[in-house]
């Protein structure tokens, strides 16, 4: 008997919908339970003034919507726009879009959208637009992105990027962007680009590039990290890492022996004077000892003094492993800092000698204490 008498109220209040809907389709009040069950029909020119409702198909919003499900409106949205799935504009929005789980302007869209996964504006954005997964901007956004994985920019941003993952524009940003792990822009940058791993310019670079390993072909500026590449003549600027590389880079092969670490092999990186060298070397401690090995790093200044004969200075870093040698009373690792004045000869266009003098000042890493001071004699050939 209850379920007769909630069926009959059912079907009842759904006649009355409709029938309202049809008498009173243009009060600027609509009332939806589904698509086309509505107090105002969606029909060009009716405006919706407020709307409440489980699942709205209107024509043009001015002013607020309330959906349990989702709202779509087939011209543009001025105002309020929320529910709990999903928010379509077929045209341009303007106001407030809330959605538990997408924003989709197929225009314009100008005020704030905030989404549990996506937004997606297929033309120009400006304002505030934050998502849980992703905002996509078809064209350009002017404002403040922030995205728990991607930002994308389908042509030009301005403002402020914030992504867990990363940012893409595709040809150009003009201020900042902020990427847990990458920022890409197709051809320029004008402002900072500060990424957890890499930061990646196409083309023409104006600003800062702050991460592990920046990359960009030209432009003026200042690349700060670990690995620094640009690959035009033209660029102006600073690059301050560990190892910069441009066209004019020299990689070169280094093979030499010393007391310091036996044996050794490393990659110089040298740009005019500057120059900065990547190694490893083997058994610290002697070769009656078990096997000992290091990692180490330089930086240094080099100067032609006569024909082929030049001189550098460098300081140095070095990470010394002892492995099992730590069961023979040998600290299990060790940091070095060092100091190194080289003389180079260079025998043809591939082949160079040179012989090294220097110092090794080495540490505990676990105890202010120092380990040892020995005097570095080294000698090897470069491969250019």
């Amino acid at each position: 008997m209850i379920r007769k008498i909630n069926l009959l109220t059912a079907v009842l209040l759904l006649t009355a919908v409709s029938v309202f809907g049809q008498k009173n389709s243009s009060g600027g009040l609509n009332f939806s339970i589904w698509k086309n069950v509505s107090t105002q029909k969606n029909l060009p020119g009716r405006k919706a003034y407020l709307n409440l409702g489980v699942l709205t198909h209107m024509n043009e919003l001015r002013g607020l919507s309330f959906n349990i499900i989702g709202s779509r409106a087939y011209g543009n949205v001025y105002g309020l726009q929320t529910s709990g799935f999903l928010n379509q504009a077929a045209m341009n929005a303007y106001g407030l879009q809330l959605a538990g789980i997408s924003n989709i302007t197929a225009g314009d869209f100008s005020g704030i959208g905030l989404a549990g996964f996506v937004n997606l504006m297929v033309g120009e954005s400006k304002g505030i637009t934050v998502a849980g997964l992703s905002n996509i901007n078809g064209y350009s956004h002017s404002g403040l992105n922030i995205a728990g994985l991607v930002n994308i920019t389908g042509y030009k941003g301005t403002g402020i990027d914030l992504a867990g993952l990363g940012n893409v524009s595709a040809v150009e940003h003009r201020g900042l962007m902020i990427g847990g792990f990458t920022n890409v822009t197709g051809e320029s940058i004008y402002g900072i680009q500060i990424a957890g791993l890499t930061n990646i310019n196409g083309k023409d670079m104006h600003g800062v590039q702050i991460s592990p390993f920046n990359v960009t072909v030209g432009g003026k500026g200042l690349q700060l990290g670990l690995v620094n590449y640009h690959g035009g003549d033209d660029f102006k600027g600073f690059q301050m890492g560990l190892v910069n590389v441009n066209p004019s880079t020299k990689v070169q092969w280094m093979i030499y022996g010393g007391s310091s670490t036996k044996v050794n092999t490393a990659a110089r990186f040298k740009n005019d004077l500057f120059y900065t060298i990547l190694g490893v070397g083997s058994h610290y401690l002697d070769f009656g000892d078990k096997f000992s090995g290091s990692l180490f790093y330089r930086a240094g200044l080099g100067f032609p003094i006569y024909k082929r004969l030049s001189v550098s200075g460098d300081l140095g870093y070095q990470h010394i492993e002892n492995f099992k040698n730590k069961h023979e009373g040998f600290p299990k690792r060790l940091y070095a800092l060092e100091g190194r004045v080289n003389l180079e000869y260079k025998v043809n266009r591939n082949l160079a000698l040179f012989a090294t003098g220097g110092l090794s000042h080495s540490r505990h890493y676990n105890k202010s204490q120092m380990y040892k001071n020995r005097a570095i004699i080294e000698a090897g050939i470069v491969l250019f």
